[in-house]
């Protein structure tokens, strides 16, 4: 198992609140286990690096979908730049975190024509998702200095996904899930931007967006 899959291995494995109090994500197994901690089941995924999912759960009754805020966390690995402060971080975790919102939306509602609500109820599916391990290979640095700095990179970083699905009304967990994303790993190398950074995020979820998507649209399908 690679590190991406280790790193997504014990992301899965831990209760989200945790791994959302926590920056970095620590390998603690070669293998995830068959069955989490609370009950469910490993199963095999080509689009994710983990899924666990409640035996006999099913997405057919969700039409709407409620999308809880995105927490964002670095990983302690992460060394930006001096010029770099706490207000250009909290600006980092805002935008991920709207857009985030943003793709999510626009893929369910544009293409599988799922309605986005803020309350439960009895078709309602709750995501609740956070992305850790947020690590920016040359991000920009405050307006001030932007103009005399320049990032030379030949990757956008990478960043880890954790979500729970969950049945709005009853709390009931169906699936858990955990992948990884980084950004293009070979090539000519490019002058890493504040959009060429988000362009790369926006990538990823979209990626991400696109498999729920697809979950939900395969569980009505005859």
């Amino acid at each position: 198992m690679n590190r991406a899959s280790h790193t997504a291995a014990i992301a899965v494995t831990l209760f989200l609140p945790l791994v959302m109090a926590s920056s970095t994500v620590v390998v603690a197994a070669d293998e995830p286990p068959e069955t989490s901690i609370d009950g469910l089941q490993l199963k095999k995924s080509k689009n994710l690096d983990l899924v666990y999912v409640k035996p006999g759960a099913t997405l057919a009754a969700y039409t709407k979908v409620w999308i809880d805020p995105v927490e964002v966390a670095f990983s302690k690995d992460w060394k930006p730049p001096r010029e770099f402060n706490e207000d250009d971080r909290e600006k980092i975790r805002t935008g991920l975190a709207e857009e985030f919102q943003k793709v999510f939306t626009k893929e369910l509602q544009e293409k599988g024509s799922y309605q986005i609500v803020s309350s439960a109820g009895p078709d309602v599916l709750r995501v609740t998702a956070g992305i850790v391990d947020l690590y920016i290979t040359a991000p920009d640095v405050s307006q001030k200095t932007a103009g005399n700095v320049k990032s030379y990179v030949i990757s956008a970083g990478s960043m880890t996904l954790v979500s729970e699905l969950r049945d709005s009304e009853t709390g009931a967990i169906l699936a858990r899930v955990a992948d990884r994303k980084s950004g293009r790993q070979s090539g000519p190398v490019q002058w890493a931007t504040s959009g060429s950074n988000a362009a790369a995020a926006r990538s990823a979820m979209g990626q991400w967006a696109r498999v729920l998507r697809e979950a939900l649209d395969g569980a009505k399908s005859p």
